[in-house]
């Protein structure tokens, strides 16, 4: 929960090539106090069944960025696994993308939503509401 000293954040995930919430992906959340600042790492979650994540660290005061780092390559080789065997094989690797990290900036008082819309060989990021 946001406070007028400090901002909050959550995210949840839609795995786009499937058309459903993306279960299971490990998320860890860092913030930093300014551009030279450096990054403090908060701590992290996993997806739940609906691809919410809704226990992130909160945000210490003065935080004026924070990164979101999305472990996606584990989750894409378990749905690659599944798929292999009423096909044949794809690819290689689980995923293209192994990790995504999105990195915004906040403001105080204000909550940031980041959805991350995900597929094999892409991704988008949008803040949400």
């Amino acid at each position: 929960m946001s406070t007028d000293t400090t901002a909050s954040v959550s995210t949840h995930i839609l795995d786009t090539s499937i058309g459903r919430p993306a279960e299971g992906v490990a998320i860890t959340l860092a913030a930093r106090s300014g551009l030279d600042a450096e990054w403090i790492a908060l701590g992290g979650s996993a997806t739940d069944a609906d691809g919410r994540c809704k226990d992130l660290p909160a945000l210490p005061e003065g935080t004026t960025h924070v990164r979101l780092d999305f472990e996606v390559e584990t989750y894409f080789s378990k749905k690659q696994a599944e798929a292999q065997q009423d096909a044949p094989r794809v690819r290689d690797s689980g995923a293209f993308f192994p990790e995504v990290a999105i990195t915004f900036a906040v403001t105080p008082g204000e909550h940031y939503h980041v959805p991350l819309l995900l597929n094999p060989f892409g991704y988008s990021v949008y803040r949400g509401s």
